[in-house]
């Protein structure tokens, strides 16, 4: 086979590519809106029986009585979605650990950004429905997208500054704390106490194995942390809060300092360069194998689990898991009478509480803050940024879908409103917060 003049083949070019794509802070939220435009041209296609009767499929796990039968379309949005809950709570962990909410002063300001976004929507939605059985979906408004967000604050890359970045991220974090309390307290069906208890002791047994025991590995966490999820399944709490609460309880701590760590490495380097000869390889080499295996073993103790799962975890959350979930959830099928109906209270208040409701929640309580000298903006970063930022915080576009399917249980004709109502909010929140940022000078020649 032919080589190119560097020595690679063709496909080491595709595979660069690939790798390249994956490393983008957009490329998330490209393949979650190549998704959504797929599920939307499938269900308005001749074939939109089929992407109905797809997502519709049962799938059966289990045996016996220990069995589980439900359509695809709920295992996505109960099974995958607490992959993705459980991600989130890793993320919040690590930010309140260390991150930009492990400080009063770091996160004053995204957090009152939040309320405020979080607050003033809700409000929108509730004029416009107030007496009316589709109050209960005040919530849907209230999400930003940390995906989509972030992809679109990254196509504008040195122009914005890095403390604005932090900011969104930080606010989006948050933002997901508001949706999962929300969820939890709100959309939360009858109680099994039974299953509850089961799911509570197994959160017990996983906060033991990492405060008492110091368990590190992975499989145990996994395996109690599935039962947890299907107690929480069927206790009437939705299964994806388990996710949350089972991400507290993975270790966040090292066993081995920084210091450590470089003189356990130098002397694992050192052993494998001894053993380095011409007419051997590692396969046949003992001592080079327990270099390798000592300089595993010092990267496992000087690292966390928790950045390790996360690590692990975060391409199939944004690349799969995601996407899937669009895929499942954005195919709405404009039929004449959606569209006759399409101004309604449901439709308007999540529209208007996506694109004004957050602009005003989130600028008001960061321009209060700083008016009263409580806090001040991010580093260079402006009420113009974060103006900006707030426009963006609109694209509501997963959290809010998924919202909306818990919100109206047996009232399809308003879920298919408020996802209309929603990919037309952030559509128009993620262009404007793109224009407003694109308008201001870039981020090295603010002072």
């Amino acid at each position: 086979m032919s080589r190119t003049p560097d020595n690679k083949l063709p496909i080491h070019y595709l595979l660069d590519s690939f790798n390249a794509f994956f490393k983008m802070e957009a490329s998330g939220g490209i393949a979650l809106m190549l998704c959504t435009v797929i599920a939307m041209l499938w269900a308005n296609s001749p074939w939109a029986e089929t992407y109905h009767a797809v997502w519709q499929t049962k799938l059966t796990v289990g045996a016996g009585e220990w069995m589980l039968s439900k359509p695809a379309l709920l295992w996505i949005n109960d099974g995958l979605m607490a992959i993705f809950f459980f991600v989130v709570g890793l993320e919040i962990k690590r930010e309140i650990l260390v991150g930009d909410l492990s400080t009063p002063r770091q996160a004053l300001i995204p957090i009152a950004a939040a309320i405020g976004g979080m607050v003033v929507p809700a409000l929108v939605f509730t004029a416009f429905n107030l007496g009316s059985p589709s109050i209960a979906g005040w919530g849907i408004p209230m999400a930003t997208d940390i995906a989509f967000a972030l992809g679109i604050l990254s196509l504008l890359g040195n122009r914005v500054p890095i403390g604005l970045k932090v900011f969104l991220t930080a606010l989006a974090i948050v933002d997901d704390m508001g949706a999962i309390l929300v969820i939890a307290i709100f959309y939360t069906s009858s109680l099994n106490l039974m299953a509850l208890g089961i799911g509570i002791a197994g959160l017990a047994v996983m906060a033991v194995m990492n405060m008492r025991w110091g368990i590190r590995h992975s499989i145990p966490y996994l395996v109690i942390g599935v039962i947890v999820w299907f107690a929480f399944l069927k206790s009437g709490i939705h299964a994806t809060i388990a996710g949350v609460l089972a991400a507290m309880t993975i270790p966040a701590s090292t066993r081995m300092d920084g210091a450590l760590f470089v003189k356990e490495l130098r002397h694992a380097v050192g052993l494998f360069e001894n053993a380095v000869r011409s007419d051997r390889t590692i396969l046949t080499c003992q001592e080079q194998q327990l270099a390798m295996h000592s300089i595993s073993h010092a990267y496992s103790e000087a690292t966390t689990p928790l950045q390790n799962i996360e690590h692990a975890l975060h391409p199939w959350v944004a690349f799969f898991i995601m996407p899937v979930f669009a895929l499942a959830n954005a195919g709405v099928t404009f039929q004449a009478e959606l569209m006759q109906n399409l101004f309604t209270p449901v439709s308007i208040g999540v529209f208007l509480g996506l694109v004004l409701g957050k602009q005003i929640g989130v600028t008001g309580a960061c321009w209060l803050l700083h008016k009263l000298g409580i806090a001040q903006y991010p580093d260079k970063t402006t009420l113009a940024h974060i103006y900006g930022a707030s426009c963006l915080a609109g694209v509501g576009f997963t959290m809010s879908i998924f919202i909306a399917t818990l919100a109206y249980p047996d009232q399809q004709q308003l879920v298919e409103l408020s996802k209309v109502a929603i990919l037309f909010a952030s559509t128009v929140a993620g262009i404007w917060g793109y224009i407003a940022l694109r308008r201001l000078p870039p981020a090295n020649g603010l002072g």
